[in-house]
């Protein structure tokens, strides 16, 4: 059997993508920016796009300017909130330790720059506390930049409250909703968001194009120069192909989210029950704040990789934290920020769903997920050295 249990890194493109897709690469050829019949009818294509993508968010058309990624979109509205404080006098920024990296980086040559940036610690659930984000605003803080849901162990944010704080005190809020839009409803107004980041191969689109959403009173400069595509805010010509078929996965999955969230959480908590099972295993995340398709376990006494190759020649795929770091040999900066030990984050699986999974594969996982671990451990002096200095005779027959 194969299984594809990568969903957070990137996403198979849904029919209706490519559907939307093929049509543009064969008749809406025209560069939007032209004046001629085939110009028009590729703005007018643009256009539609645009209003879907803001209808999805319960944002204006206005609002959502296209991107080629949701590190794009991260970076111009970090970069932009920061020059908006700076303008103002502020240059003090408040985010937490368990950010993509499109968000740390930016924000570490922001610091090198003169700007100052608290990072706030997250809880064992993964979870920012409010009295602590409310602690940490000054006089001088001009941006919050926090994620809807973390991409390695799926925790959901208190985006609402911290949004209506932010609000409260006059500060710049933005979110990294690339792991939620698309999997649970997201509603930029309700939120209190002023910026927000998406990306659209993580719901059933192509790779290469996101979005950024800015509310309209938030006065963002050129990120781009060129010509004035994006209301002349990010020059280049429009990728149409990649934005129709973005728009068209969004409307999909958001018309469809109730009965995708109910099937995929379904699938998540059979992974975690079963998973549970396994000796010296650790479920990762909020048990109650978490997105649907998102499972992250640490495995003790086994190195990740190990796992995750033994996986795959069973016909699993899947991963053990972020895309944009699978080649790093250090453990997750997510999981140690959890406060687990190197030698634990080093032994992490995830398993990120979708609604093209199904619960057969599920059970396939669980066979074959148990019988990696016990040969790996059969395997880790390490392990050996555990079951020596175990007090619980269970964890010894059980592997």
């Amino acid at each position: 059997m194969f299984v594809y249990v990568d969903n957070a890194a990137t996403t198979a493109m849904s029919k209706a993508a490519i559907d939307a897709m093929t049509p543009a690469m064969h008749e809406l050829y025209g560069n939007p920016s032209s004046l001629h019949q085939k110009g028009r009818e590729a703005n007018m294509a643009l256009i539609g796009a645009r209003e879907t993508v803001a209808k999805c968010l319960n944002a204006e058309a206005r609002e959502i300017y296209f991107t080629g990624c949701g590190t794009e979109a991260d970076n111009w509205a970090i970069t932009e909130g920061a020059r908006l404080g700076a303008a103002a006098g502020k240059k003090h920024i408040i985010s937490d330790t368990i950010e993509h990296h499109a968000v740390l980086h930016t924000l570490a040559r922001l610091e090198k720059e003169g700007f100052e940036v608290t990072y706030l610690p997250v809880h064992e659930d993964g979870r920012v506390r409010l009295e602590e984000l409310e602690a940490a605003l000054r006089p001088d803080t001009c941006l919050v930049t926090i994620m809807y849901a973390n991409n390695e162990i799926g925790t959901i944010q208190p985006i609402r409250e911290i949004g209506a704080l932010c609000r409260a005190k006059g500060v710049l809020f933005h979110t990294d909703a690339v792991q939620a839009v698309g999997h649970i409803p997201v509603d930029v107004v309700a939120d209190n968001i002023d910026m927000l980041s998406l990306s659209g191969h993580k719901f059933h689109a192509p790779k290469g194009v996101g979005a950024l959403y800015c509310k309209k009173s938030v006065p963002i400069r050129n990120f781009i120069e060129g010509g004035a595509q994006e209301r002349g805010r990010r020059g280049g010509t429009e990728a149409l192909p990649g934005i129709l078929a973005m728009a068209a996965a969004m409307q999909e999955s958001c018309e469809h989210l109730e009965e995708n969230m109910a099937k995929v959480t379904a699938m998540r908590d059979r992974l975690i029950a079963g998973l549970g099972q396994i000796p010296c295993s650790r479920c990762n995340g909020s048990p109650d704040h978490k997105v649907p398709g998102i499972v992250s376990f640490c495995f003790e006494g086994i190195e990740g990789e190990s796992l995750l190759l033994r996986l795959d020649l069973a016909g699993i795929c899947a991963s053990s934290g972020s895309a944009c770091t699978s080649g790093s040999l250090d453990p997750s900066h997510v999981l140690l920020a959890l406060g687990m030990p190197h030698e634990i984050a080093h032994g992490s699986l995830r398993l990120s769903l979708c609604e093209y999974n199904t619960m057969e594969q599920m059970e396939y996982i669980l066979e074959k997920v148990p019988e990696v671990v016990r040969t790996l451990r059969q395997m880790s002096p390490v392990w050996t050295h555990m079951l020596e200095n175990m007090e619980d005779p269970y964890l010894a027959v059980a592997q």
